[in-house]
């Protein structure tokens, strides 16, 4: 009996250690911080381009009475499909997320530069409505809300071929969807597309009558153009317009303009075209903005309009780590046809007010968040979802804990991370936190996440010999989901120490440094390699550095 009950305690102790090793760590992050450099300082009566700095592309407007909302493109992201409210064009305040819950669309094994492409805002008769393609995970959708923070609808899946729809609701109720899709019959090169339209039921909520093609391939089909994208319709002075991209995402990206007496075409391509480009400028120009294009124009009154588009703020070459960010300007229009810029004009870093202010400009080089509300801000990022039994505001009030998870940030599961977008080539990134790692190779930190397969990890990791403040960095696909080991401390850290850790950029440089007790700042390494980052021609990146804290356990 003895031997009996000997066996029976042996066994329950075997279960209680199993499931307190089964435990995850935890890490509490008391603050974060942001701190960007602007080098030029704003006269009176001007704003800042970019207006949405940092990973914003894709932008989308629309005006409602005073009011302006834009909406911007998230890929894998979560909460996805930024909105953001204005009454200046300038003062921009993100109100919520449109896909912001569970049940709405699944982004399971999506990589983060897939899902969510290009979406569209519009307003008719009290509604909004945002369609916008889910690729790989669903194609064409369409959600609605009576107010712009939310809450959104479920999707509505529309079937159609292609990219990038856009809602336009005619004078007369009549309701059309344009997109990028195919040409009729085989492309005939690469990076061959056209415009197509369709009716829609804004009733029943579904496409109704035929498709029809109304641009093939671009502005000039002799010339072979690339990737005609992300169209609108307008209507002004009995024309209606339609806005494109074209020549793709990159140096040679270009807006243009068409327009016609019917909605259905035929139409014909304005004697400026492009009316928007930076791919003829010298790259040796001073505060260069490249790759600009994806506009939407908007009506301010009095015949003034304005456009929001994409571009990007390299610090050498092509390489930015910022992503594709939201920039905005004003129209001008010649005999009847807009222009954003004329031929050989640079986008300017400063520019006065299209209107009156409205209040302060947005600070977006410095922010702070103490974790002291009771759910996370909205400009909050986590990667595909943000799975509850990894987060927690409540454990440690006025904190954010992050329990370790298995899924590491270079595979496609949920990694335990929250990030914000960097949105200076110049910044810092800082947090405390404390970290008390129960198992060998868990580790918790900062991470700065460009993609997959392009991240480096700082913070503290568990060894056989104790915990130490390493670096690791994956550069590519082949190196390990974690990250390869490229600096290491030799002090052994305790237990639940509270630390500061910064990474601090400046341009192609990346420093991740720490802190005692807001002591003496030390350096683990000083010049790691930031291009691993980057948003480059020749490998673009459709999002841009996401910086946060994050938790994660070893794959060995």
């Amino acid at each position: 009996m003895k031997k009996v009950f000997q066996s029976v305690a042996a066994i329950l102790f075997g279960i209680s250690s199993y499931v307190a090793a089964a435990e995850p760590s935890k890490a509490v992050f008391d603050w974060v911080e942001y701190k960007g450099v602007e080098n030029d300082k704003l006269a009176p009566g001007e704003y800042r381009n970019p207006i949405l700095p940092g990973f914003h592309p894709d932008p989308s407007i629309v005006r409602v009475g005073q009011d302006f909302y834009i909406v911007n493109s998230s890929f894998a992201f979560f909460p996805g499909l930024p909105i953001f409210h204005s009454r200046d064009l300038v003062s921009w305040r993100q109100i919520g997320n449109a896909l912001d819950r569970a049940g709405q669309i699944d982004f399971s094994r999506m990589g983060s530069q897939r899902a969510i492409f290009a979406p569209a805002i519009s307003f008719h008769r009290g509604i909004f409505y945002i369609v916008t393609t889910c690729v790989d995970c669903g194609g064409n959708f369409i959600i609605t809300a009576k107010r712009p923070e939310g809450p959104w609808s479920k999707p509505v899946w529309l079937d159609f071929e292609g990219i990038d729809p856009s809602l336009f609701v005619d004078r007369d109720g009549r309701t059309w969807i344009v997109n990028n899709g195919e040409p009729i019959g085989k492309p005939e090169y690469q990076g061959h597309r056209a415009i197509w339209i369709q009716e829609f039921d804004l009733k029943n909520m579904k496409m109704v009558g035929p498709r029809k093609m109304l641009i093939n391939g671009g502005v000039d089909f002799s010339t072979k153009p690339i990737w005609i994208e992300g169209p609108h319709i307008f209507r002004k002075d009995g024309w209606y317009y339609m806005t494109a991209a074209e020549g793709g995402t990159a140096a040679d990206h270009s807006q243009t303009i068409f327009r016609s007496r019917n909605v259905t075409g035929p139409y014909i391509p304005g004697p400026r075209n492009p009316i928007l480009t930076q791919r003829d400028l010298s790259p040796n120009r001073p505060n260069p903005v490249t790759a600009t294009g994806h506009a939407g124009l908007v009506k301010l009154g009095d015949n003034k309009w304005a456009a929001v588009f994409l571009g990007n703020r390299p610090y050498q070459g092509w390489l930015t780590n910022l992503g594709r960010e939201t920039f905005l300007l004003p129209v001008r229009w010649h005999n009847g046809w807009p222009e954003i810029l004329p031929k050989g004009a640079p986008v300017p870093l400063k520019h006065p007010m299209l209107l009156p202010a409205q209040g302060a400009q947005p600070d977006f080089a410095y922010r702070k968040d103490e974790f002291d509300a009771a759910a996370l801000a909205p400009d909050w990022l986590s990667l595909r979802a943000r799975q509850s039994d990894q987060f927690s505001l409540a454990e440690n009030p006025g904190s954010l804990t992050l329990s370790v998870s298995s899924d590491p940030a270079g595979g496609l599961g949920f990694p335990s991370f929250a990030g914000l977008r960097q949105r200076h080539s110049q910044m810092t990134y800082s947090t405390k936190f404390r970290f008390s790692p129960a198992q060998l190779g868990d580790r918790a930190g900062l991470l700065a996440f460009a993609d997959e397969a392009h991240h480096y990890f700082f913070g503290i990791e568990r060894f056989e010999t104790g915990s130490h403040l390493v670096v690791r960095m994956r550069g590519n696909a082949e190196d390990p989901a974690n990250g390869k080991l490229v600096a290491k401390s030799e002090m052994i850290v305790k237990d639940n120490e509270a630390m500061t850790l910064k990474i601090r950029a400046n341009g192609p440089e990346y420093g991740f440094i720490y802190q005692f007790n807001d002591g003496e700042e030390l350096v683990l390494m000083g010049k790691a390699d930031g291009r691993i980052l980057a948003t480059e021609y020749s490998e673009l990146l459709f999002t841009g550095t996401v910086i946060g804290p994050y938790a994660v356990g070893d794959l060995r």
